[in-house]
């Protein structure tokens, strides 16, 4: 992986993690307006779609940008339906979801055998 694509995943998931923390702290500033949103279409998208590491890189990514919109459209209506809008429960509930998927990729990681010819060289 090349160094400037390395420095634009630590950018964009540092804004993605500055978003939810202008949000969670109810910081009123113009950023969070750009920050928040980025957070919450990118965290889940990025979750699911590492779930889809090993196939094709176009399938991953679209899977993901339709199920971060499912989760969050599935959430926003959840919260009005049970009468409990609040937009900070709402991105820390994307925070525990993502987190989760995470989670959930790390556990499951591809057991690979070791052959002896690969061993002894």
């Amino acid at each position: 992986m090349g160094t400037s694509k390395t420095v634009l995943i630590g950018v964009v998931g540092a804004s993605c993690v500055a978003g939810a923390v202008l949000a969670l702290a109810d910081v009123q500033t113009p950023a969070r307006l750009i920050l928040t949103p980025l957070f919450l279409l990118l965290a889940p998208g990025v979750a699911i779609a590492g779930l889809l590491r090993d196939r094709d890189p176009l399938s991953a990514l679209t899977v993901g940008l339709a199920a971060s919109l499912a989760v969050n459209v599935l959430l926003a209506e959840a919260m009005l339906l049970f009468d409990a809008w609040s937009p900070r429960a709402g991105v820390a509930t994307v925070a525990v979801v993502s987190a989760f998927l995470v989670i959930l990729r790390q556990l499951h990681r591809p057991r690979t055998r070791v052959t002896p010819a690969q061993n002894s060289g």
